[in-house]
Parts: structure tokens; sequence; C-alpha cells
């Protein structure tokens, strides 16, 4: 059965089918991958991702090892991001080259770089979507389909007690700091 049916922009793009089993190991594969960049239980992720299939993978590879994920809308600016790793100091920042909005492509690669000049982050994985140019920090930026290339498919489930942390999702900001509940 279909898990996810993913509509692309631009149009002519064909859309994405995903199913259980292959969300599964889908998932699967990039908990490992996150496993190898370091992160362990209870760790931060920030996923600054567009409404692409990656970003629900993103988040259910980071519940079955237990880190706790924080999503940034990608329309936010490099100010919001960089207000939101610094609460949050995750180890890995997701993002993607660009995506597609109106025609348009916007380079998501190039906002969040500009959050990352102020702050720390030890890993950016980086999903190829738009096929857009991007500059590349050698030893900190990673592209997503090369870490998932010969990755195991299965990951065991980290155990979790009912009140530990899943998410991490911020107040909008309007009036003041971000708060993150």
């Amino acid at each position: 059965k279909v898990a996810i049916f993913w509509e692309p922009e631009p149009k002519n793009e064909r859309p994405r089918v995903l199913t259980y089993y292959e969300l599964y190991r889908e998932v699967n594969k990039f908990a490992n991958v996150l496993k190898k960049l370091g992160v362990k239980k209870g760790d931060r992720v920030t996923i600054y991702l567009p409404l692409i299939p990656e970003a629900q993978i993103s988040m259910l590879a980071c519940a079955r090892i237990g880190a706790i994920h924080s999503v940034v809308f990608s329309a936010f600016s490099s100010e919001a991001l960089k207000t939101r790793i610094l609460d949050a100091e995750p180890k890995v920042l997701i993002t993607a080259d660009g995506y597609y909005r109106k025609g348009r492509v916007i380079s998501l690669k190039e906002k969040a770089d500009k959050a990352l000049e102020e702050v720390k982050v030890k890993k950016v994985v980086v999903v190829k979507r738009a096929g857009n140019k991007v500059s590349w920090t050698r030893g900190r930026d990673l592209w997503w389909h090369e870490l998932m290339k010969n990755t195991k498919d299965y990951c065991k489930p980290a155990e979790m007690k009912s009140e530990d942390t899943l998410f991490i999702l911020y107040t909008s900001g309007t009036i003041g700091k971000p708060k993150g509940v």
C-alpha cells in the first residue's frame, strides 16, 4: 500500500510513490546514516527541507534511533534557522540544494550556509533536489544520496520511555525569540 504519494513542482517531473515497505527501508537506512554521523539517542537534529519525502524519512529516522528532531519551515529565513540552531544545538542539519516554488528555484543550501556562518553544526546532509550549484564545506557537507548508498536497510529501534522527547517545535517568534516546546 502507498504510504507517500509526492507530487513535484515542476509538474513535468514524475510523481514519487513510496509504499510502506519502501518507506520503512529508507527510514532504516537513514537511521543508520545518522548513527554513522555520530547521532545518538537524545541528540538533536535540525531538518530544514522543502516538502519532499526526505523530510518524513528524516523525522522517522530520528525517532527510530531516539534522536530529537526539529523541523524548520523551508521558507523561513537564514536568521530564523540560525536562532533555532543556536537553541537546539543539533549535531546534524539536514537540508537540500534547493527547491521549486512557483517555477523558480529557491537556493535552500545558500540560506542554510548563511545561518551556519555564526553557529557550529558538525555535519550537514544535503538532499539533491533542484540540481542547482551550491557551495560546499569539505568535511562538513555530505550528499544524502552518497550516504545512502550501500547502507544497511535495517536499524534496530532505540528503546524509549513514554516521557522521552520526540521533537522540538518552535513558536513562531513573531513577538520575541522563538521558544522550543
